[in-house]
């Protein structure tokens, strides 16, 4: 009896490794001090000692149950992003520019060349926020996990001056909310998702007009990283009084969290696009209304409230970076919270 036997193949692990490294590589910044393989990765903080006071800002997240959707249909190079943008959309939310990032990667057999892919998604993830993969764990786990499945979480630390930190402290009635378009579902409410779809390949196959795609296709669409579109709003010299990443919760839950005691986001449901899979997973599932904005965020992925004066600028800047962006609704006094209407 060896490890192997065990169900553990250790050579399985190295060809992973390798197989993973040209994407990794990729994803490179200066200030990556290691290579992939070793016990952890070291990250230079010497470019950011001009900051007054330099901040160091976190994020942890998994995919959660769109995994299953990644399975049943064998496509595992966009699950990785989903991941990376979890984390460093948080991240952002603080101010926040994502430095590095890490991976962790369990399964019920290690299968390379599908972790490979896997982490090709990831580090396709950590491009498009300009974040270094410096490490991560893939973890084979017989008789926990089934032996074609996995479940993907990652780490992000970033880096913010203090007095640029997002806090939403300084948020005042009459200042302009906009809504940073979302790609879809991004990646919670999965759970729902599967109770009202047919998780089976024919049904994920299938073509509808109205989503210029197939049932799975749409849902498997990646998560959008907003890090660079924030950015290059910063660089305008607009200030982001605060800042929501609407993830599980949807609205409801996620709006209030940027919000100061006495401040309530007023929020009009006409005035952004609500993409087609959320009005077939209201029609599919007879989801009322409130618990759809409770649960996804119904096309828009980000909101920010800035004040009105910059309102246009902002939608300006957003658009320029290549995001479509609306203004969405306004700051009131009133009880902490939000109001759909």
């Amino acid at each position: 009896m060896d490890y192997k036997n065990a169900g553990v193949d250790i050579e399985a692990g190295y060809r992973s490794v390798e197989l993973m490294k040209k994407y990794v590589q990729e994803t490179m910044r200066p200030e990556t001090l290691t290579g992939l393989g070793g016990f952890s990765g070291a990250f230079s903080m010497e470019s950011f000692k001009n900051m007054e006071k330099p901040t160091l800002v976190s994020g942890t997240d998994g995919v959660g149950t769109k995994l299953k959707l990644a399975f049943l249909m064998d496509k595992h190079d966009t699950v990785g992003i989903d991941c990376v943008a979890m984390c460093v959309n948080d991240v952002a939310c603080a101010g926040g520019e994502p430095l590095f990032f890490l991976d962790y990667i369990a399964c019920g057999k290690n299968y390379p060349e599908k972790i490979a892919a896997i982490v090709s998604g990831v580090a396709n993830g950590c491009k498009q926020a300009g974040a270094a993969l410096i490490g991560g764990e893939t973890a084979e786990m017989p008789g926990f996990y089934p032996k074609e499945e996995y479940d993907l979480a990652g780490f992000a630390v970033g880096v913010v001056d203090q007095k640029d930190i997002i806090t939403g402290n300084d948020v005042q009635s009459g200042d302009v909310l906009i809504g940073i378009a979302s790609s879809g579902v991004h990646s919670n409410g999965f759970s729902l998702v599967r109770k009202i779809f047919p998780m089976e390949q024919k049904a994920l196959e299938t073509y509808y007009e109205e989503l210029g795609g197939t049932l799975g296709e749409t849902l498997l669409t990646p998560t959008k990283i907003y890090v660079k579109a924030l950015k290059a709003l910063k660089q305008t010299g607009v200030k982001v009084k605060a800042c929501s990443h609407i993830t599980g919760g949807g609205f409801y839950e996620n709006v209030p969290r940027m919000l100061p005691e006495g401040k309530r986001a007023v929020i009009k449901k006409d005035s952004f696009d609500v993409p087609p899979i959320f009005a077939m997973l209201a029609k599919e599932g007879n989801v009322e209304e409130k618990v759809m904005y409770n649960t996804y965020n119904m096309g828009v992925g980000m909101a920010l409230a800035v004040a009105p004066q910059d309102a246009d600028k902002t939608v300006a800047a957003l658009t320029q970076a290549g995001e479509r962006a609306y203004m969405i609704g306004e700051i009131t006094d009133g009880e902490k919270g939000v109001t759909l209407c």
